[in-house]
């Protein structure tokens, strides 16, 4: 690991913790701590702390913001809501998926949270077509800390330190606070399948706020635990939640990617065109959950056969934690993706059977 890595406000934290401390998009991110099946456990169960200050942090400002936001989205983002975030693409003209993201309505100003390895792409491409909004950017990634806090003990948790009304909020809405004199947002979303919160705050309030959350390497929190990279992936495929660079990339349209309930194609947007075409004409090729025969792990770009061809690849994989079964995303031609098909996958030394599956894998308990 070289010392050119970007530190997240709570590195200190993780390293406290004996987190192992990987690369990821430029990034020194703990992996795991205990190991990645008990940290995917135990957020199933109680709650996880999950470092995400990676992502990008956009701020966009101006009279022109929910037009110009409304022009490059894919979803409808007209009389947004204050205190409402919407899950969204940003895309190329020909409908490939430059990234996923979340946009947020703030009283003065718009959210964007993208994804880490695609912040600087992100940024050129809205300065590209600002031209004729009177619209400004900011970017806030290394000046605060972003933290998700997951699990089914994640509110109750959470109520103590910001207040009861917590539990009030709604899915994808979020709340601002005041500590100490600055303000932080609390979000109800995450990227486990779980219900939880995230909460963007100043870069230095985080790092005071971190004992309060996690307790002290010697004197831990009895309930909340970090967690690393290799479990939210774990989770977030459970939850067959798409991760730009597996499922989503410049090479794949929303639609395909399943994620049409995004996309509004009653109104203009970049990339609108081709993507009417093949709601038009139909996809042919579909994204589809597998299920494989015995416990080991597709991984991403091993090939999917039907007989001696290969039709499709896979995406994602994993051995489930929670339903100690191995189970894969993958594209596959659409006249392969009824629930049931049977189809075969290549591991490398010997392809194993796998049948499609409904997503998600995984739904939490109500």
């Amino acid at each position: 690991m070289t010392d050119k890595l970007l530190h997240t406000p709570l590195y200190q934290t993780h390293v406290d913790f004996g987190g192992r401390m990987v690369d990821f998009a430029g990034w020194s991110l703990p992996v795991s701590y205990a190991g990645i099946t008990e940290e995917h456990v135990h957020t199933r169960t109680a709650c996880s702390l999950f470092d995400v200050s990676h992502m990008g942090r956009l701020k966009m400002t101006g009279p022109d913001c929910e037009r110009f936001l409304n022009r490059l989205c894919t979803r409808n983002l007209t009389d947004a809501e204050v205190g409402r975030s919407y899950y969204t693409h940003m895309c190329k003209e020909d409908g490939g998926v430059l990234d996923d993201m979340i946009v947020s309505r703030f009283e003065d100003d718009w959210g964007i949270v993208c994804n880490g390895a695609n912040r600087s792409k992100i940024v050129a491409w809205i300065e590209r077509h600002s031209q004729g909004y009177n619209v400004e950017l900011g970017d806030e990634t290394l000046d605060t800390a972003m933290i998700a806090v997951q699990g089914p003990k994640a509110l109750e948790l959470a109520a103590g330190l910001a207040g009861d009304d917590i539990a009030s909020l709604k899915r994808y809405r979020f709340m601002m606070r005041s500590v100490i004199g600055a303000k932080i947002a609390i979000y109800r979303s995450g990227y486990t399948g779980e219900d939880g919160l995230e909460i963007t705050a100043p870069a230095g309030l985080t790092r005071m706020l971190a004992p309060q959350l996690l307790g002290k390497p010697g004197k831990p929190h009895p309930v909340i635990k970090p967690a690393g990279l290799g479990a939210r992936d774990t989770l977030r495929i459970e939850a067959a939640m798409p991760l730009y660079g597996h499922e989503l990339s410049e090479q794949v349209d929303p639609l395909t990617g399943g994620q049409k309930w995004c996309v509004d194609l009653t109104k203009d947007f970049i990339g609108v065109e081709r993507m009417r075409e093949l709601d038009e004409k139909g996809l042919p090729r579909k994204l589809v959950g597998l299920q494989l025969e015995g416990r080991r792990i597709a991984r991403q770009n091993c090939d999917v056969y039907v007989g001696d061809t290969s039709v499709g690849c896979v995406t994602s994989g994993t051995l489930s934690p929670t339903l100690g079964i191995s189970i894969a995303m993958a594209y596959v031609p659409a006249e392969h993706s009824a629930v049931t098909t049977a189809l075969e996958v290549d591991l490398g030394r010997s392809r194993v059977g796998a049948e499609v599956v409904k997503l998600p894998f995984y739904k939490r308990p109500k």
